[in-house]
């Protein structure tokens, strides 16, 4: 599970990439209101290693990186 917050009300864009910057997965894509959110993440097709996960809420650019390992 992914927690993320966003300071205003706008679309929203959260990708999952993997180590050569290839997005493996889109899991928002939408208009969101302003707080905190949580979206499920389910890697379970995706092999051991370092991903990033890049957060874009209108202006607002965040990234970020998890470890998966099997």
């Amino acid at each position: 599970e992914i927690t993320y917050s966003i300071p205003e009300a706008s679309f929203v864009h959260l990708s999952i990439y993997d180590i050569l910057g290839i997005k493996v997965q889109e899991l928002v894509s939408d208009w969101q209101e302003a707080g905190t959110h949580k979206i499920k993440f389910d890697g379970t097709n995706l092999p051991s290693g370092i991903y990033f996960i890049k957060l874009e809420a209108g202006g607002f650019v965040q990234r970020g990186w998890m470890n998966k390992v099997d």
